[in-house]
């Protein structure tokens, strides 16, 4: 089983609208539309750990809240700057879920 996190994403979101307008107009069973979404988790859960290879620093005025649940960490912090290549952004508050990658990791 791999982590559904990234059905929240734009393409994750645009996926799910598309399956559910072929369910409505009896185009594929919802079978099919889960062995989709499922098919979906696992291949981001494969690929993104081989293709991302973007790099950005942060640092963060305080951590508000910390805790860890199944082996899921969620971190909110407070008074953020982003840095990558002497450009900055500031925002005032951030969530963090952070999972383990490992093939076979997740339960």
């Amino acid at each position: 089983m791999a982590y559904q996190m990234y059905r929240a994403s734009t393409l994750g979101k645009t996926l799910q609208d598309t399956i559910e307008e072929f369910m409505q107009w009896g185009q594929i069973p919802q079978s099919l539309a889960y062995k989709m979404l499922l098919q979906y988790d696992l291949s981001v859960n494969k690929v993104l750990p081989q293709r991302a290879h973007a790099r950005v620093t942060f640092k963060a005025r305080k951590l508000e809240n910390y805790r860890c649940c199944d082996n899921v960490w969620t971190l909110i912090l407070s008074d953020v700057t982003f840095c990558e290549q002497n450009e900055f952004l500031k925002i005032d508050r951030l969530k963090i879920v952070s999972c383990d990658g490992r093939v076979g990791a997740c339960r």
